[in-house]
């Protein structure tokens, strides 16, 4: 990948790869809805795969049940950020087995959120050289935080988020009334809680403006 975008990665790929802890290195890929969170961590393994091995995992693969993520509301902002996801079982059958005295036995998904239910997933023993890349929102909130070794929040504005959402959801939801709806009541406010909570953007090792996805601006390198 060239430009501005294949630097970036290109950066973040020799960072990562540079860092040998006696155990799996764990990256949280984070920042709000349709930032682009997937695909920077898909062209990042692309990019570091060649020279270790890595592990793609996504937050959305340990949703809670429905009844759990709603129980404030369908469109509650707090139940956006409070109750979505099992950060507890992300803990005990992801970061912690690949962290420090792990026995790098881990989970990839532990909850189909498409069909509401758990997947009954056998662990994967990692490589002890492994990269753990894990996309996915709320990643730096405080119970998570000493369970990364690396953490990047890309950054874009609520305007754009939505703009994007638009697009992305439209099928999912419906309509672009809908869209604009949950993201208006839950999403974005979700998201705004989270930022003047656990303040993200101070707290990640990389902070990226992906405004333009092809020209990420660095915005912190801490790493």
């Amino acid at each position: 990948m060239t430009g501005t975008r294949g630097r970036v990665l290109a950066r973040l790929a020799d960072d990562l790869a540079a860092r040998r802890p006696p155990h799996p290195l764990r990256v949280a890929v984070d920042g709000p809805d349709a930032a682009g969170k997937t695909r920077l961590a898909d062209d990042l393994a692309e990019v570091l795969g060649q020279r270790r091995p890595v592990l793609r995992v996504s937050v959305d693969g340990f949703h809670r049940p429905a009844a759990v993520r709603r129980a404030r509301g369908p469109l509650s902002p707090e139940g956006y950020y409070r109750d979505a996801f099992d950060h507890e079982t992300l803990v005990e059958r992801v970061l912690r087995p690949l962290g420090p005295g792990g026995d790098r036995r881990y989970l990839r998904v532990a909850y189909d959120l498409r069909a509401e239910k758990p997947v009954p997933a056998a662990r994967v023993t990692a490589p002890a050289d492994a990269v753990l890349l894990l996309d996915g929102v709320f990643l730096l909130r405080p119970e998570l935080r000493s369970h990364w070794d690396v953490t990047v929040y890309l950054h874009v504005e609520p305007a754009e988020t939505l703009r994007r959402a638009l697009i992305r959801d439209l099928e999912v939801f419906g309509s672009a009334e809908e869209v604009r709806r949950r993201y208006r009541a839950r999403y974005l406010l979700g998201q705004a809680r989270y930022r003047a909570e656990a303040n993200p953007a101070r707290h990640a090792d990389v902070v990226l403006d992906v405004a333009d996805p092809l020209a990420p601006v660095v915005l912190a390198w801490r790493a």
